[in-house]
This record gives C-alpha cells, sequence and structure tokens, in this order.
C-alpha cells in the first residue's frame, strides 16, 4: 500500500517524471476486489472469499485514515495536489502495486517500468538479474533472455511458484493446469471422521486421539495451544505432509511401529507404507473421501463450468468460472494420483475409492 500511495501522489502531478509509465498502466484491474458481487459468489471457494473480503475491509478502514490524515493539511501541502482519495482510487493504487511490482534481492516491492509488461510462465524464456545492493546509487535491473525468443514472441518471466489464490488476487489471472494449485482446508477431528466414515475405513475417533498420537499431532503443530489447522490438498506433495502424517499416526494402533519412525518420514508420501499397507489404505482412502468432500463444497460441477466458459461470458465471470474449475480439476488429479498408490498396496483393495470417483 505504501507504494501504491506513492503511485496515486505522482498520478495527481501532471508533471511527474513517472507519468508516461502511469499514462499506460491499465484503469482498471481483474483482481477480485474490483469483480461484481455476482462473480465474487461465482468463485465458489471459502478461503479466496476471505481474503477478498479482508483486502476490502482494509481498504475502506484505509480510506478513513487518509482522509482523517489530510483533513487538517493545508492545500498547498497536501501531498496528492488537493484530489479526494477514496477507496477506489486506493484500491486501483493497491493493485498496481501487487499485479506488477517485485521484490528483489533486498525484498523491497519496486515497481520496474517494461520489465512489467513481461508475461508470466513456470518455464520463462527470460530472467531478472539485480547488479549492486538496492541501496547503491549504481543499482540496475536487467531481464536477461535465457534462450532464444522469437520476434513478436512473449517475453516471460517466472513470478513465482504459487496456487492460484496468489495469481487472481495480486495478479488478476488464472494459470490452467497449475502444478501449484491447492485447495485449503482446516483439520477438524469431525471432519477427518466424517471423511473415515464416507471411505467405509473403520478407525479410532479422530476427534479424540489417545495421549501418544496427541504428542505427536502437537509435534506437527496440529493440537494444542498456537495449533496451525491449515492443511492442504493438491501442488507438488499432492498431500500436506502434516495431514498424512496426522491420518497415518491416528490410524495406526502400535504407538511402538510409530515411534520407529520420524516425522520427515510419515509426512512423506513417497515413502511407501511407513506404518505397513492397512494403515496406508486407510489414511490415502481418506484423503479420497477429503477430496470427495471438497468437491461437494462447489456448487457446480465441472461439465457446467465448461460449458459456461464455451459461452464466452464476461471476462470477471470467465475468471471466476475458471478459478473453481481448476480447483475442481486439481482435486479430480488427486484422487486419481492417490487411487493409483492404492492399487499398488499389497494388500486387499477395497472399491471404496471407486465409489468416491464415480
Amino acid at each position: 500500500m505504501r507504494l501504491g500511495l506513492r503511485l496515486l501522489q505522482e498520478r495527481t502531478k501532471s508533471d511527474s517524471f513517472w507519468w508516461p509509465y502511469i499514462a499506460n498502466l491499465p484503469e482498471t484491474f481483474t483482481v477480485p476486489i474490483f469483480f461484481p458481487g455476482e462473480d465474487i459468489k461465482n468463485l465458489q471457494y471459502a478461503p479466496l472469499l476471505h481474503q477478498i473480503n479482508k483486502r476490502c475491509r482494509f481498504l475502506l478502514e484505509f480510506e478513513k485514515e487518509v482522509k482523517q490524515k489530510l483533513g487538517n493539511v493545508p492545500s498547498g501541502d497536501h501531498p496528492f495536489c488537493g484530489q479526494d482519495v477514496h477507496s477506489s482510487s486506493l484500491g486501483w493504487a493497491m493493485s498496481a502495486a501487487s499485479s506488477r511490482a517485485f521484490r528483489l534481492h533486498g525484498e523491497i516491492p519496486m515497481l520496474l517500468p517494461l520489465v512489467d509488461m513481461c508475461n508470466h510462465s513456470f518455464s520463462p524464456n527470460a530472467r531478472i538479474v539485480q547488479v549492486g545492493d538496492v541501496d547503491s546509487p549504481d543499482m540496475s535491473v536487467k531481464v536477461v533472455a535465457e534462450t532464444q525468443i522469437d520476434q513478436n514472441a512473449a517475453v516471460t518471466l517466472n513470478y513465482g511458484c504459487y496456487p492460484n489464490d496468489f495469481y487472481l488476487l495480486d495478479y488478476g489471472f488464472v494459470v490452467t493446469s497449475n502444478p501449484y494449485d491447492q485447495v485449503e482446508l482446516s483439520y477438524d477431528g469431525n471432519l477427518l471422521d466424517a471423511a473415515s466414515m464416507a471411505a467405509g475405513v473403520t478407525s479410532p475417533n479422530f476427534s479424540t486421539p489417545a495421549k501418544w498420537q496427541q504428542d505427536i499431532l502437537s509435534q506437527l503443530n496440529l493440537h494444542g495451544e498456537g495449533a496451525i489447522l491449515k492443511v492442504s490438498l493438491g501442488g507438488p506433495d499432492v498431500v500436506d505432509g502434516r495431514l498424512l502424517a496426522a491420518l497415518r499416526v491416528l490410524l495406526a494402533a502400535d504407538p511402538v511401529t510409530v515411534g520407529k519412525h520420524d516425522l520427515k518420514t510419515l509426512m512423506s508420501l513417497s515413502n511407501n507404507a511407513p506404518l505397513g499397507p492397512t494403515v496406508e489404505a486407510s489414511a490415502l482412502r481418506t484423503v479420497l473421501a477429503l477430496c470427495a468432500i471438497a468437491l461437494q463444497h462447489f456448487h457446480t460441477k465441472i461439465m457446467e463450468d465448461q460449458a459456461i466458459l464455451k459461452g464466452e461470458p464476461p471476462l470477471t465471470t470467465e475468471l471466476a468460472v475458471q478459478f473453481r474449475l481448476q480447483k475442481k480439476l486439481m482435486l479430480v488429479d488427486v484422487m486419481q494420483n492417490l487411487s493409483r498408490r492404492i492399487k499398488t498396496l499389497p494388500a486387499e483393495k477395497s472399491a471404496v475409492e471407486d465409489n468416491i470417483l464415480g
């Protein structure tokens, strides 16, 4: 916001050195804080809706603070040349900064004219090189090609390996088939109970773990005061390591066997059934059921979303529908991945994962 305020200040000066740059900035941005109310609902994803509401509340509160600060400033000293500063202009400034600023080695956000016209790609054809320290007057920033770039081809940079929530909130676009996309869940014993029942898993009550299980959950920061209960499905790890370890531990009956493994092993999906195939199959089936429950929280089905997109809806509607569609497709990919893993386990396979996927 500090960078956005500086941008807003320069926009009020007709003789600003930065005016040629500012004049080429978009008049509006496609970030969700500017979505019509119906398209905010179309996102159908509570964690993102929470962030949008949080940003909108911040802008409204910050508008009051700015107006209070400027209330008694003489017109000659007015930092915005007497122009009114309101939530819409503050939202424009914040969106301009969030969608175009770079954080380089000094971790200070910078607006870099021309450089910020490069598009995003996880396989970029260029990179940013910073020469000198941030505080040095000779510091320079360059875009260096990583490969031969064809004429008229886009110059691309990697904005970072993030889920689509980040790209839509800060940049106003959605990456299709994003390998880093995730769905957030709240670690909750009652939810796990429901998932295990749906999966046909006979297990101890997830809501009342034994003392030795509580101790391990505390080490995973999923139990006790100050616990961080946000877990995720998807991304490079497929299943959040803390969630996977918790399920394995809660489904295990023998603390001695569990104690033979460190947390890193219990959190890794790459380790083949550290507590045995029976526990592993039950844990993965529970995750399958969690995916199914997460899918049910979306009000539309994949085919409905695809039909809407084929109808060429307005841009904000397209972004909202594409966002929720990518979440669903990611969950389906996770379910297929886990189903393949279950089928490779030596224990007898239940048909529950087929029922869930069906």
